[in-house]
């Protein structure tokens, strides 16, 4: 069965926020998170966005939410 690696996904979230020149406190507000513990978490690997911020983030990225998790097969 295919498994989220959230390690690599969190690094491929990083690096799509800096590819689109954006600071983690730009990320927050966009997404209306209050602080930003919730993207340092998951650019960290230790969760994983929910599906509707998974929509927002491709949305914002200009991406498909595929492009955004990592599977291990």
């Amino acid at each position: 069965m295919p498994v989220i690696d959230m390690l690599s996904t969190g690094k491929n979230i990083e690096y799509l926020r800096k590819k689109n020149n954006m600071t983690v406190r730009e990320l927050q507000n966009i997404m209306g998170f209050e602080t930003p513990n919730t993207i340092y978490k998951w650019q960290h690997g230790t969760t994983l966005p929910t599906v509707d911020n998974l929509v927002v983030l491709a949305a914002i990225f200009k991406v498909k939410i595929d492009d955004i998790l990592i599977v291990e097969k």
